[in-house]
């Protein structure tokens, strides 16, 4: 049996139509295809909406390079479920077959398909045959929950990790995962202003407090000069839930274009590539090159720092800026990890290997556009943000107790921060 979708593909809050994305699964064989507009080739303001979907006329074709990898091309994969939404999607499909038996299995357009139109990351939207934005509700009504519902949400994660949940609770969940994360449950939330958030909930798995690590994590970021997500944590039932603000809204709930590093250098899932690699394909993409690579710099020294090691491409974005330029994201999914070597995941260039020490972070600086002397300062900014670990990790705002502190105490207090200290 041959499976055909066909959706429009859309951009922003106004919804200009860009093209038209196929989907086409034939028993093993799966593709997309992908043609832009006539009418969006020709707009003045018109943009690659990914990287590897020139602007010429016609479909353009894309297969999965392995199992793992997605068949839409790059910045759409960056727009579907991570481990945790594909988890809810999966869970909810597999209670219906039981009721429903001539249900067909789940494909890769299903999983897709699946997530709110609102709260879908960065610009592009996509739309049926019928002209309805997909998971979309009608207006005066709301799919993204309010801060007041939490506890509902943190109930319903729990039950699905504890493989207990019901049918109303994967039909909560259902459709507000994000593409930013991995298997950790989270959901899409509206804050106390209506700014669009991700709530992000202690796992029944945690062996510390996760959430309050991440938090302490970005606001050391911000303390280091590093442009980074907004975050805090609100208690629930007891349970701390990390709440951060999304970047890829305005202020008046506008929709900026989002890409992942994976997507930058058009990489496979499991294709192993370098900062260095990342910093070459910023040159003729960023708006602000320069700049750019000295913060991607700045943060690599952080991560080091911090003990931070889930440091893969997907956990870098871009948003789009204008004339087909981008710029860096702010930081998100920050996480000190005091039970793992310091070794990066993402190679510091394919010379050196994965970063180990301040020396090769320094060794390397020129490629990121530092001579000694700025980078030595930059250095210093982040090891004095980092020394305050302590001092914000027991503010209001991440509320870790003095128990809990010695828990991260080895992703702060360690012999690389010694080496840093030494060097300066």
């Amino acid at each position: 049996m041959v499976t055909k979708v066909e959706l429009d593909v859309c951009l922003g809050q106004a919804g200009v139509p860009v093209g038209k994305l196929v989907y086409v699964k034939d028993g093993p064989r799966e593709f997309s295809q992908f043609a832009y507009r006539d009418e969006w080739l020709a707009n003045p303001v018109a943009f690659d909406v990914s990287p590897d979907l020139s602007r010429v006329l016609g479909y353009q074709l894309r297969k999965a390079p392995s199992k793992d990898d997605s068949c839409f091309f790059l910045a759409l994969a960056d727009t579907e479920p991570d481990s945790w939404g594909r988890r809810v999607i999966a869970r909810a499909h597999a209670k219906e077959r039981k009721h429903n038996p001539a249900l067909g299995a789940l494909t890769a357009v299903d999983y897709l398909c699946a997530v709110d139109d609102f709260s879908r990351i960065g610009a592009l939207r996509l739309r049926d045959k019928p002209q309805n934005y997909l998971r979309d509700v009608e207006e005066g009504k709301r799919a993204t929950p309010v801060l007041l519902e939490l506890e509902k949400m943190v109930a319903a994660s729990r039950a699905v990790e504890l493989s207990q949940e019901t049918a109303e609770d994967l039909k909560y969940l259902q459709g507000k995962g994000t593409s930013l994360g991995g298997m950790r449950p989270k959901c899409t939330v509206l804050d106390e202003d209506g700014t669009l958030a991700l709530g992000k909930f202690p796992s029944v798995n945690d062996e510390r407090s996760v959430t309050r690590g991440e938090v302490l994590a970005l606001r050391l970021a911000k303390l280091a000069g590093i442009d980074a997500a907004h975050a805090r944590i609100v208690m629930v039932q007891g349970a701390p839930v990390a709440i951060i603000r999304r970047f890829d809204r305005t202020p008046n709930h506008g929709r900026i274009p989002y890409m992942s590093g994976a997507t930058l250098l058009q990489s496979s899932r499991n294709a192993e590539h370098s900062y260095t690699e990342v910093v070459d394909a910023m040159r003729s993409s960023c708006v602000d090159f320069s700049a750019s690579a000295q913060q991607l710099w700045r943060r690599l020294a952080f991560n080091f720092l911090i003990t931070n090691v889930d440091d893969h491409l997907q956990n870098i974005g871009f948003l789009y800026t204008d004339k087909n330029q981008w710029q860096l994201s702010p930081s998100f999914d920050l996480n000190p990890f005091p039970d793992k070597d310091r070794e990066s995941k993402t190679w510091l260039s394919e010379d050196t290997g994965p970063i180990t020490s301040v020396a090769q972070l320094l060794g390397q600086a020129a490629r990121f556009q530092l001579n000694v002397q700025t980078a030595a300062a930059a250095l210093a900014e982040v090891v004095q943000a980092v020394q305050r670990w302590r001092e914000v990790a027991t503010t209001q705002a991440v509320g870790l107790s003095q128990t809990e502190l010695e828990d991260f105490a080895p992703a702060f207090e360690h012999a690389g921060m010694e080496e840093a200290l030494a060097m300066l």
